[in-house]
């Protein structure tokens, strides 16, 4: 009976989970703290300025299109004849219409060859569309001469 009356000198002392409840609670507040001040606005901006702008449409720029007549280009050599069918508009500057259409058999010939010098597989990767159209753009805009000619717009691209 004697070791009941000692006190056990190897016992570790119980921790407190005051701090932990504390860090918890702590934690809810400042979440729902930052989520009041974003969705509210006070942070990252007002929703009102954003609702002003939807609610007022920005003008347009002046634009004019020049339509290109459709291509239909033979890929591949022998046996393996597959076409790609093209339809493009070229925007252009207003008033640069005319000047445009004045040299629209020489837009059709350029990109003709470069289409038919361009790699089918090229032409099937969905990814290359933004550079084979930056390329035909860069072509066209030599043709035509400087300034007359902004984008070029691909309305049909399919391979047969």
């Amino acid at each position: 009976m004697a070791s009941a009356d000692i006190p056990d000198q190897d016992a570790k002392p119980k921790k407190s989970k005051m701090g932990l409840i504390l860090g918890l609670v702590l934690a809810l507040v400042g979440a729902g703290g930052g989520f009041y001040a974003v969705s509210s606005g006070l942070v990252l901006g007002a929703h009102d300025e954003t609702e002003e702008a939807a609610a007022k449409p920005v003008p347009l720029d002046a634009v004019a299109f020049v339509p290109l007549d459709p291509l239909v280009v033979s890929l591949g050599a022998g046996g393996n004849s597959r076409y790609l069918r093209f339809t493009a508009q070229i925007e252009v500057v207003p008033g640069q219409e005319a000047s445009v259409e004045a040299v629209k058999p020489r837009i059709v010939d350029v990109l003709n060859g470069y289409l038919r010098a361009v790699e089918t597989s090229d032409l099937e990767d969905p990814a290359a569309l933004l550079g084979l159209r930056a390329q035909m753009l860069k072509r066209i805009q030599i043709v035509t001469g400087q300034g007359r000619v902004r984008d070029l717009l691909i309305m049909e691209f399919v391979l047969d």
